[in-house]
């Protein structure tokens, strides 16, 4: 069932280049999506997740749903599992992930590459997922597919890497060398 995402922040994005998790599996796009727990597409993904396993289960739905919640196997999750990471705590956050490259725009809709610099982890997004019941060899789970993102606006982004500036640098153009001893 697809579900529009509104003004969530993106985090751990993998838009372009398509990678395993823990060096494991078929190498896939993924994006996770954080929420303030009020937000108004909770909702709508609860009410997804709720629908999908119905059409999946049919009378089965409510005793399974209830059980692959307890497991942690639904694509909606409490940000406070994730408490250590920066930005989870106190919200929700949504996995979504995929095969194929998604649909990923700039606000005008123009589309964006990996030398944009665009979509980075911290930035406020709107995305378009598919949320699905799965139940296979692997087990029961509500998975979402990630379908296309799309950049609204910027926001602090989450420390980690980065990229240095000419303040981590001394000037070395005088030839002022000093020899140092190790």
């Amino acid at each position: 069932m697809k579900v529009k995402l509104q003004n969530v922040r993106l985090a751990f994005p993998k838009l372009f280049k398509a990678e395993q998790v823990n060096g494991e599996g078929d190498p896939q796009f993924s994006a996770t999506f954080i929420l303030p727990k009020n937000h108004p597409n909770v909702k709508d993904i609860e009410n997804a997740i709720l629908q999908v396993a119905k059409e999946k289960w049919a009378d089965k739905a409510d005793a399974i749903l209830k059980k692959v919640k307890a497991e942690l196997k639904t694509c909606l999750k409490d940000g406070d599992l994730k408490a250590d990471l920066e930005g989870f705590a106190g919200n929700y956050f949504l996995s979504a992930s995929n095969k194929t490259r998604p649909y990923v725009i700039n606000r005008d809709k123009t589309q964006l590459n990996p030398d944009d610099g665009v979509m980075y982890a911290g930035c406020y997004v709107y995305a378009v997922i598919d949320i699905w019941a799965m139940d296979n060899k692997f087990g029961k789970r509500i998975c979402a597919s990630l379908s296309g993102v799309q950049f609204y606006k910027d926001g602090d982004a989450f420390t980690g890497g980065g990229i240095a500036s000419d303040d981590d640098f001394d000037d070395l153009s005088v030839d002022n060398e000093e020899e140092f001893s190790v």
